[in-house]
């Protein structure tokens, strides 16, 4: 599994505008999960997932006026903190 964090610009604390919220939604109907933070926000997905969800909300981002888009991707491991 890979953690896709997103980050949409322009930033309006606590007041998402339709770039940020287009970009949640499009990633909702793929069936991701997204986590809302105040700064950015996450979802999950397999390997094989991936492209689509960063080609969705790229495309929902910025077809909604997003200036700027910063999209990380991490491996998320099974393994309890602090195991190696």
């Amino acid at each position: 599994m890979h953690q896709l964090e997103f980050t949409i610009e322009p930033f309006v604390e606590g007041r998402p505008g339709p770039h940020v919220t287009a970009a949640i939604e499009a990633l909702e109907a793929l069936g991701a999960t997204v986590d809302v933070g105040p700064f950015g926000s996450s979802c999950t997905g397999t390997t094989d997932q991936l492209p689509e969800l960063v080609a969705a909300v790229t495309r929902a981002a910025l077809a909604n006026g997003a200036t700027h888009v910063t999209l990380d991707i991490g491996v998320v491991t099974d393994r309890p903190e602090g195991s190696s």
